[in-house]
């Protein structure tokens, strides 16, 4: 049971860590964990089936985004504000 614990821990690191992809004409960019890439894409088909207005999908998608971003506090609690909004 202890390696198997071990095992999914592994795991859920691996999937929290920041991907980086190389694209070109743009460089390196961090690709978001899939949990996170389904959020924006959901918000962003919300959007685009015009069920959420595109300022609001925005706004939500910025607070998330800042939200999420535990390496700067000020940042951090902007982004709760934006989503509470």
């Amino acid at each position: 049971m202890a390696n198997r614990s071990h095992v999914v821990a592994t795991v859920r690191q691996r999937l929290d860590e920041p991907q980086r992809v190389t694209l070109p004409l743009v460089g390196a960019v961090t690709v978001p964990p899939p949990d996170r890439l389904v959020f924006y894409a959901v918000l962003g088909l919300l959007g685009v089936m015009e069920i959420v207005e595109w300022p609001i999908v925005l706004i939500v998608g910025a607070g998330h985004f800042l939200a999420e971003q535990h390496r700067y506090p000020v940042l951090m609690q902007l982004g709760e504000a934006a989503e509470a909004a």
